[in-house]
């Protein structure tokens, strides 16, 4: 186990190098862990880096992390439910891994860096910031891998009847495959339920960058999307420019019935069909 420890921790750095992106270069180490790797899912993912297209909220290595554990609770999984169950539940001890080893979720906290301001980016790189991150993905890539196998292997039976993620139904009216619905299942609720940025924008940008690279079949995403950007616009003409989903939802949902009971009663029910019809 230590062995494999080591061999993660070396690799993450030269991933992240050749991905090219935190989101991409998590989601390929957690997917090659589990034995699958989806060359186009992982390369959609780029555009949830810098904190959701550069907006330096939720760290990209979360979103390419819980993209990797919806596709692995997927496999693992008999019914849709229980799979969306498992996926959240996998986003987070991700995320708790992810704060206890760096004291906050946000990219810009970790980075010091906005990434929508060229200055500020050469800055980022000139300064050595850049490193830093090259150093977390290397402390955190084993950890991830442990947090995330060990919230996939939570029973069944200990999760509840009924589970639905906001990020699910995006994906569901946006014509997600199975296997899609439940690998955003975890940004529900601010990511693993945390607040913070809407799971279920990211869910619909990720589903458009996949959905172009299908049509264009295409590996590589590239890291700048106009119609990425569409869908950000149309969100924050919904949400008043508000990203933060407690903001959004008046709520801090405690467990998944609670976040399950405010889909089913029409919470964000405008925003769900603004961000699919996007």
């Amino acid at each position: 186990m230590e062995t494999n420890k080591i061999r993660i921790k070396n690799d993450a750095k030269k991933i992240f190098l050749k991905k090219g992106t935190c989101s991409h270069a998590f989601f390929h180490i957690l997917n090659r862990e589990f034995g699958h790797v989806q060359e186009q899912a992982e390369s959609a993912s780029d555009h949830l880096a810098g904190g959701i297209l550069r907006q330096g909220y939720q760290c990209g290595m979360l979103w390419g992390a819980t993209l990797a554990a919806g596709a692995e609770a997927f496999r693992r999984s008999d019914s849709l439910n229980s799979a969306i169950g498992l996926a959240l539940t996998a986003t987070q001890h991700i995320v708790e891994s992810f704060s206890k080893r760096t004291k906050t979720v946000e990219c810009s906290d970790i980075t010091e860096a906005d990434f929508k301001n060229p200055l500020s980016i050469a800055k980022y790189l000139v300064t050595g910031k850049a490193l830093g991150c090259y150093k977390l993905s290397e402390k955190w890539a084993p950890e991830a891998i442990e947090a995330a196998t060990k919230g996939l292997s939570t029973q069944k039976s200990n999760l509840p009847k009924t589970c639905i993620s906001c990020a699910s139904e995006v994906a569901r009216k946006m014509g997600a495959s199975d296997e899609e619905i439940v690998m955003v299942a975890g940004f529900a609720g601010g990511l693993g339920l945390n607040g913070n940025a809407c799971g279920a924008l990211s869910a619909a940008i990720w589903m458009r960058s996949l959905k172009t690279l299908k049509e264009q079949n295409k590996i590589k995403s590239g890291f700048r999307n106009p119609e990425a950007d569409r869908i950000l616009k149309t969100f924050q003409g919904v949400t008043d420019y508000e990203m933060l989903c407690s903001e959004i939802t008046g709520k801090n949902f405690k467990t998944i019935d609670e976040h399950t009971e405010y889909i089913k009663n029409g919470g964000c029910a405008k925003l769900i069909d603004a961000l699919a019809g996007s």
